[in-house]
């Protein structure tokens, strides 16, 4: 059947607003991997609970959202609007091969200022990593020391199991959520064992090689009734045995891969093009980037997964199979090179050939000098605080809803993702309307002119 999360509104025909539970007591976010965007987005809320910052980038704190007329002048923030977690009432924890604290771990990291990270040094210090699970079979380029100690995979994931209970009861937790923040591992699709959730603890027990740790990541989650989201590009929860598992526990899950750099200007642009009919003949797109992400994408195991997420969204904005004329030939090229220099300034170059009237080309270049981790740290604020609040309305399964953070949306199986980012902000801010039994805005605005 497919994976459509469990009271959300039907395209056409909304369904009954769901209740939605309130947001008492603290949330624990836990997350695999913490390396330059874990230690940004954490240092990050811990200065903006000290109100030595702002929280820019964050659609939950800022973004505002219209109810009713445009003459009715209703537009509260998100965070009004909706029972969000609040900022004072996260907890966090994670997993990373290092041994570093959040405090070392954000130095090595160099995406924060010096002053800033020893400013906030107390809290940070205070996040140790849990040792992780891990496989060089799929990240090939790292390694580290502080892993669970040898044995089957379904061992893994009790083992995660057991760091999970203990997380929640060591910080009072009374819900929690995690979010993959780890390397890209290496691409592979869905095999025999991924199938189902009978054969999936099968292939647990059996430590099937075809069973990545962030799978193992995202079992123990769903099995201890934890939401879960994936930040990366690689398979993990779209997985059919954990998208069936997700759906029969009613839990609500997300992804994949942060829309942060090249692909957000992608999303914003290519929409653009298409509204006018411009044609498109070609799209060439090449990255640098000198943190760990980049040094893990090196590999091309890893990289195939970050193509496949990056390429995808192109062809779905413009649909060349409706549009033959203008997208049927594109030229599409995506390129990641690791730059040690650059650190996590990320820079993205786009070479863009169109067309217009009667066929003449014209060209769109675009150098987008960007810092990777900054640009992400609100989305795992946001996914994880929307996640939550999923999960206290009752939903289950994906929540395409979200597509708006992703680059690869997850969907209900058989299902194309919507990949134009205000389509999807259309679709995020109707959802909440939803929620709380608000009329949703279709922008037709007739009777204003009645």
């Amino acid at each position: 059947m497919p994976s459509t999360p469990q009271g959300a509104p039907k395209e056409g025909a909304p369904q009954e607003s769901p209740v939605i539970k309130p947001a008492n007591g603290k949330l624990g976010i836990l997350i695999p991997g913490m390396g330059a965007v874990t230690t940004t987005f954490i240092a990050g809320v811990e200065a903006i609970k000290l109100g030595m910052a702002q929280p820019i980038g964050s659609v939950t704190q800022l973004n505002t959202i219209r109810l009713g007329k445009r003459t009715d002048n209703r537009t509260p923030r998100i965070k009004d609007f909706v029972p969000l977690a609040g900022l004072e009432d996260l907890e966090f924890g994670g997993w990373d091969i290092f041994q570093e604290n959040c405090y070392e771990a954000a130095l090595h990291a160099g995406v924060l200022d010096k002053p800033l990270i020893e400013s906030l040094r107390g809290p940070l210090e205070k996040i140790q990593p849990m040792p992780a699970v891990f496989d060089s079979n799929y990240v090939k380029r790292i390694n580290g020391p502080n892993l669970k100690p040898k044995g089957s995979k379904m061992d893994y994931a009790e083992m995660l199991m057991d760091d999970i209970r203990n997380f929640k009861k060591r910080t009072n937790s009374e819900r929690l959520a995690m979010i993959w923040c780890g390397s890209t591992e290496v691409f592979h699709r869905p095999a025999a064992v991924h199938q189902n959730v009978a054969s999936f603890e099968a292939g647990l027990t059996a430590s099937d090689p075809e069973i990545s740790p962030s799978q193992i990541y995202a079992y123990a989650a769903l099995k201890m009734g934890v939401p879960y989201a994936n930040g990366a590009p690689h398979l993990t929860v779209d997985a059919p045995a954990l998208m069936e598992m997700a759906r029969d526990r009613n839990i609500p899950i997300a992804g994949k891969d942060f829309k942060t750099g090249q692909t957000f200007m992608k999303t914003l642009v290519a929409p653009g093009l298409k509204s006018r009919m411009l044609g498109v003949s070609g799209w060439f797109s090449t990255n640098i980037l000198g943190n760990r992400d980049g040094e893990v994408l090196d590999d091309p195991g890893s990289f195939k997964s970050k193509e496949e997420s990056k390429l995808s969204a192109l062809e779905q904005i413009l649909q060349p199979e409706l549009y033959p004329m203008l997208y049927g030939d594109i030229h599409h090229k995506v390129r990641i090179e690791y730059y040690k220099p650059r650190g996590d300034a990320k820079e993205g170059w786009d070479n863009i050939d169109i067309f217009g009237w009667l066929g003449y080309p014209m060209q769109i270049k675009i150098n987008f000098l960007c810092r990777d981790s900054i640009l992400a740290a609100p989305l795992v604020l946001d996914i994880m605080l929307f996640l939550d609040l999923a999960q206290r309305a009752g939903m289950r399964g994906v929540q395409e809803w979200l597509s708006f953070f992703f680059k690869a949306p997850m969907t209900a199986p058989g299902l194309y993702p919507e990949h134009d980012i205000f389509i999807q902000s259309m679709k995020l801010k109707n959802t909440l309307r939803w929620m709380k039994g608000e009329q949703l805005i279709t922008h037709l605005g007739l009777e204003y002119y009645d």
